[in-house]
């Protein structure tokens, strides 16, 4: 290998054009591997001779030959090294680090390890949201750094900082593993926030997606999504068709406790599911689920106050009360109010004689609010229509796909899904 003194040279005076960006890529590749990552140490004071900015591509390779050393990162760069790889991530070139994705995906991995050793995921959202926006070619691809990204959120309660990433519509993804995961956090951070009906698109998303055989995300993000469905819509809907057969035919022989709380919740007896969820709270604290079995321990007073709204026009709050298993009047009140301002019910409270009246929807789908709404609904189906059309299009004309399709005589995915290993999911909410 030539000097690091010599390589450095070079990565200053050919980081212009493409053509000298390619005649650099390929003198970094000659002097890649272990011989760069031997002289970990001494390759720190050459990155204060580069720009994050400017030399990118150069300044990557080094970089990633530090953070992939095995030294300890904490003595590097006078113990700043974390701060390196962060300025790093926020100020590089997206098109000189695509040249070198897998290193670039290297250092982010790294990032993200080093802030959760030091128990500061918050640390690293700001770089790793940068780090997204580099490394994709569009903002509708699906990248490993998302599944990190959210992680840290997840780890930092940044919940709203998820956001960013969760609300592009993702058509493009290259691995398996990072669409589970990404339903998965993604899915968590939703629950965070009580978006719930967000929460169940995602964790829909990876209970469904295609595998060929079972893997432990599918499997936790199931257990919540039976969870949020309870406490958002009172039931947990059949598979859809789509489902792949392993999910079918495995996912609830993995997550019994939670299909016999589902059965325990349909039957309407809040002193059932109370003895149920306290016998069973040891392997739901296990989960790191137990807060959200609260919830739906909580949920029931809701649904079977909905229930009531379905056979009386009017009943007392002393019924209601007894009815759902509340102590007093006062407490039926209480629910009755919050559901009202929720819009979950639609109704009136006579406080002078502690009656109250159930009405039906007031919505008359006449307002200009909700023709907007419904103009704008129509508007994102008909975009994603156009777009679906044009990736089966595209799908159709894909040689590996055709190929595949006519040795096995139908119409197959294109990737086998393996095992994973098992998943984090220390959250409780």
């Amino acid at each position: 290998m030539e000097s690091l003194e010599a390589l450095v040279a070079h990565i200053q005076g050919l980081s212009g054009s493409p053509e000298e960006l390619a005649h650099l890529h390929s003198l970094l590749k000659q002097a890649d591997g272990d011989s760069l990552r031997a002289h970990a140490a001494a390759l720190v004071p050459f990155l204060g001779q580069l720009s994050p900015g400017a030399h990118s591509l150069g300044y990557l390779y080094l970089l990633e030959a530090c953070a992939t050393s095995g030294a300890n990162l904490r003595d590097l760069a006078g113990g700043d090294f974390l701060v390196t790889m962060a300025d790093f991530l926020t100020a590089c070139s997206a098109d000189q680090i695509r040249l070198a994705p897998d290193k670039f995906l290297n250092v982010c991995r790294v990032l993200k390890d080093q802030v959760m050793q030091l128990n500061a995921p918050i640390r690293g959202i700001a770089p790793l949201r940068a780090a997204v926006r580099k490394i994709q070619a569009s903002p509708e691809q699906l990248t490993p750094v998302h599944a990190d990204y959210l992680l840290l959120c997840l780890l930092a309660k940044q919940y709203k900082a998820g956001l960013s990433v969760l609300e592009d519509d993702i058509f493009e993804v290259d691995q398996p593993q990072d669409l589970f995961l990404y339903c998965y956090y993604g899915g968590m951070i939703y629950i965070g926030l009580k978006k719930f009906p967000k929460a169940l698109e995602l964790l829909h998303n990876a209970v469904t997606a295609p595998m060929s055989s079972l893997n432990a995300i599918a499997v936790e993000a199931y257990k919540k999504y039976i969870l949020v469905s309870l406490i958002q819509n009172g039931q947990v809907p059949s598979f859809p068709k789509y489902t792949s057969a392993t999910a079918q035919r495995n996912l609830k022989n993995h997550t019994k406790i939670y299909v016999d709380l589902c059965t325990s919740y349909g039957n309407g007896r809040y002193s059932d599911l109370e003895i149920f969820v306290e016998s069973n709270a040891a392997v739901f604290q296990s989960d790191n689920n137990l807060g959200l079995v609260k919830q739906v321990l909580s949920s029931m007073y809701k649904r079977n106050i909905q229930r009531l709204t379905q056979t009386y026009l009017t009943l007392s709050l002393e019924d209601i009360a007894r009815s759902v298993q509340l102590e007093t009047p006062r407490d039926a009140e209480m629910h009755v109010l919050r559901m009202i301002e929720d819009g979950e019910i639609h109704a009136t409270i006579n406080q002078k004689d502690g009656m109250v009246s159930f009405h039906e929807d007031p919505e008359q789908y006449k307002s200009v609010e909700m023709v907007e709404h419904i103009d704008s609904s129509i508007q994102s189906l008909t975009a994603l229509s156009k777009k679906l059309a044009s990736i089966d299009e595209n799908m159709a004309c894909d040689p590996a796909y055709l190929q595949k399709v006519s040795s096995t005589g139908r119409d197959r995915g294109r990737f086998d899904y393996e095992d994973f290993d098992t998943v984090p999911h220390k959250y409780n909410f």
